[in-house]
C-alpha cells in the first residue's frame, strides 16, 4: 500500500513538473501564455464569432490587430466548436479553446506575429507590435 502511494504522489509530481512553466529564450517573442491576462498589463482581444471555420481571414475580429509592447491580447472563443490561437512561428499555442472560454498571451517584443487556428488552418490573423 505504502509503494502505491508512492507511486502515485511520484507520478503527480512527475506531472506538474511536465506540465510546468517553460523558459523562454531572449528570443521569444513573449511569456507562457495564460486563460486571462495579468493584472495591470494593457489589454486587447480578439473575438472569435459563430462560423468562424468559414470564415477565413475574418475568422479572427479584428483580423489585424494593432498594439503596443507589453500588451495582453485575448482571443475570446464565442463560436459554437472549439479553436485555437496558434503563432506561425515559435511564439504561442493556446490548445483548444473551448466554446465560451478565452485564452490570453503578452506580447513583449515588437513585431509581425502571424498566427491561425491549428483545427481550422484557413482561419488566420495577424498582431503587429509597435
Amino acid at each position: 500500500m505504502l509503494s502505491l502511494r508512492l507511486v502515485v504522489v511520484s507520478a503527480v509530481l512527475l506531472f506538474a513538473v511536465a506540465c510546468g512553466d517553460y523558459s523562454t529564450s531572449s528570443t521569444s517573442p513573449s511569456p507562457t501564455p495564460s486563460a486571462t491576462p495579468p493584472p495591470g498589463a494593457p489589454s486587447s482581444s480578439i473575438t472569435i464569432p459563430m462560423g468562424a471555420e468559414f470564415l477565413g481571414n475574418r475568422a479572427f475580429t479584428p483580423a489585424d490587430l494593432n498594439i503596443a509592447v507589453g500588451t495582453a491580447v485575448t482571443w475570446v472563443n464565442s463560436d459554437a466548436t472549439s479553436h485555437t490561437s496558434t503563432s506561425n512561428a515559435a511564439g504561442w499555442d493556446s490548445g483548444i479553446v473551448a466554446p465560451g472560454r478565452q485564452f490570453s498571451f503578452v506580447f513583449q517584443n515588437a513585431g509581425t506575429f502571424p498566427y491561425h487556428c491549428a483545427i481550422h488552418p484557413g482561419m488566420v490573423g495577424t498582431v503587429v507590435v509597435h
